[in-house]
């Protein structure tokens, strides 16, 4: 059977909804593929931040916001990993692409993350305040029969739906005044939506409901289950896909052209081994289900360049037996905590940006790391996410996954540590605690750091671990996402390794090699070039 469609996307996260939506905006005929039963890929279990320096979101939030300070920052984070015309071409789009999208949908729509840092804002450029946006509570009922087949998060929030900004001062509720009232906010949400019928949702859920209802107003198509087997080539050109539906071929032509969008290659052990620095496992990442990497081998026998293909969009994780990835963004940051590598030493700033912490396991051979904790800590505050006060799972306690102890010398016994250095370490950290400034590896001088930290300590990220009992859980090198694909111009085009595109095809999001190269400048800093290139490929198309 054969299908014809101008556009032909393959891959159902933000990239593909986007370029899709802007396909049909345009006028364009536009089908979306999707490999799994549900679409959304892992923009739809993210936390649905963006981060676009310049848009217009940040028009009047007084951070004093320029085209000149944007590129000085991605100069000091990505610098000359990335060529110059892939920034240009970010930054000059990326805010036309959200004024597009608010122009032209009822739907898409972001508000302003006030006080998420740049996760490297003491670089020139960078902004304390932050640059980030994320999309407002969502009613899921909007989706009508679209909901079914919508991926969800199945983040263990207990009914509790919140923005990533209400997660930052719920994580202070038994801290402070404005986490109980966010707290008090976010319970009565829940009650209006039990008594109403409302279904509400936030983080990356609203922003793939969204998009999908968008597209869905403007005629594009979305088909799941339908995975990619080939492209179809005709005369030196990308004509169209080669899928399987309901156990079929089916021939999809796409007279404009193919964008292939369909994320990275995190759940492939196989590939995992032959790219990324070992130990890798594929159990260890928080990606979407699918992401397997079969567009890299299709767009390989065209010819196509690869870039980034050894980096992911790393990520500490904790991995219970038989349970999916715990990442850690907020935990890391709290007061009351250390990590330690395999001689019982700490080793970095535990509070760095999560896609640093990850290098810099491997950088120290620290993989499994040890993260320790003291009661204290879990009163206070929200830990592999469980609200303060709530204990650890039975399960994971019965498996030893967490270990507990009543001192240094006995965690250090149960976790197979030198004793003594996990002692000294103690000792040290508690000192450095007590004096509020943790001289040996920074943390707390960020404001980065400060953002999931305690505002009312002296040091918001430094308190002493000496109340016992304490808890170890081991982490792992975790991602959301590999960051190497498919080398991509100004335009989105694919490129070969001579430079040259080919002709009608085109890469967005986790599928290509990433604009940010080897780092990680903001929340957001993977959706929003995902967006933004699935925009510009649509645009050139």
């Amino acid at each position: 059977m054969e299908h014809i469609y101008d556009v032909v996307v393959v891959g159902s996260g933000a990239a593909g909804l986007t370029a899709a939506l802007t396909a049909r905006l345009r006028g364009l005929t536009a089908l979306v593929i999707e490999k799994t039963g549900r679409y959304g890929g892992s923009t739809a279990i993210s936390g649905g931040a963006l981060w676009v320096p310049g848009n217009h979101y940040l028009d009047h939030q007084g951070l004093g916001e320029s085209r000149t300070k944007a590129e000085q920052y991605l100069e000091a984070t990505v610098g000359d990993r990335v060529p110059s015309e892939l920034k240009a071409a970010y930054l000059d789009r990326g805010p036309e692409m959200l004024r597009f999208l608010r122009d032209k949908t009822r739907h898409v729509r972001f508000q302003y993350a006030k006080g998420y840092s740049d996760y490297y804002p003491e670089r020139p450029g960078g902004f304390g305040a932050g640059r980030s946006i994320e999309p407002p509570v969502f009613d899921l009922r909007k989706l009508g029969p679209l909901l079914g087949q919508m991926r969800r998060s199945e983040l263990p929030t207990y009914g509790m739906v919140m923005t990533s900004t209400e997660f930052n001062k719920v994580n202070m509720m038994m801290r402070t005044w404005a986490g109980k009232g966010t707290a008090v906010k976010i319970g009565l949400r829940a009650v209006k939506s039990l008594l109403t019928g409302a279904r509400p949702a936030s983080l990356g859920e609203s922003l793939v409901a969204r998009l999908r209802l968008s597209l869905a107003e403007a005629g594009g198509d979305v088909w799941v289950s339908t995975p990619l087997k080939d492209l179809l080539v005709e005369e030196g050109r990308i004509a169209g896909v080669v899928a399987e539906r309901e156990g079929r071929p089916v021939t999809i032509r796409a007279r404009r052209g193919v964008v292939l969008a369909s994320g990275g290659f995190s759940r492939s052990q196989e590939m995992r081994e032959r790219f990324l620095p070992a130990p890798t496992d594929a159990s260890w990442t928080s990606a979407a289900e699918g992401q397997s990497g079969d567009v890299i081998d299709v767009a390989l026998a065209q010819g196509a360049a690869l870039d980034l293909m050894d980096r992911v969009w790393g990520m500490p994780s904790a991995v219970p037996p038989g349970e999916r990835p715990v990442f850690l963004v907020t935990d890391r940051a709290v007061p009351g905590l250390m990590i330690v590598n395999g001689q019982g030493e700490r080793y970095l700033n535990e509070a760095l940006p999560y896609a640093e912490f990850v290098d810099r396991m491997y950088a120290a051979g620290a993989v499994p790391s040890w993260m320790i904790i003291d009661s204290r800590t879990k009163s206070r505050y929200l830990v592999l996410n469980h609200f303060p006060g709530q204990p650890f799972k039975k399960a994971w306690l019965k498996s030893g996954f967490v270990k507990k102890g009543g001192s240094a010398e006995d965690l250090a016994d149960q976790i197979g540590l030198p004793a003594a250095a996990l002692r000294k370490t103690f000792d040290r950290y508690n000192s450095l605690a007590l004096r509020g400034r943790d001289t040996d590896f920074g943390r707390g001088d960020s404001a980065y750091d400060n953002y999931y930290g305690d505002p009312t300590l002296p040091n918001p990220n430094l308190a002493p671990l000496d109340k016992p009992p304490f808890y170890a859980i081991p982490l792992v090198p975790g991602d959301i996402g590999t960051k190497g694909g498919l080398v991509i111009d100004a335009r989105a085009r694919v490129l070969r390794e001579d430079g040259s595109s080919i002709d009608g095809l085109y890469a967005a999001g986790n599928a290509s090699a990433s604009v940010m190269g080897e780092t990680y400048p903001g929340a957001g800093a993977t959706i929003g070039p995902a967006m933004t290139f699935g925009y510009i490929a649509a645009m050139d198309l």
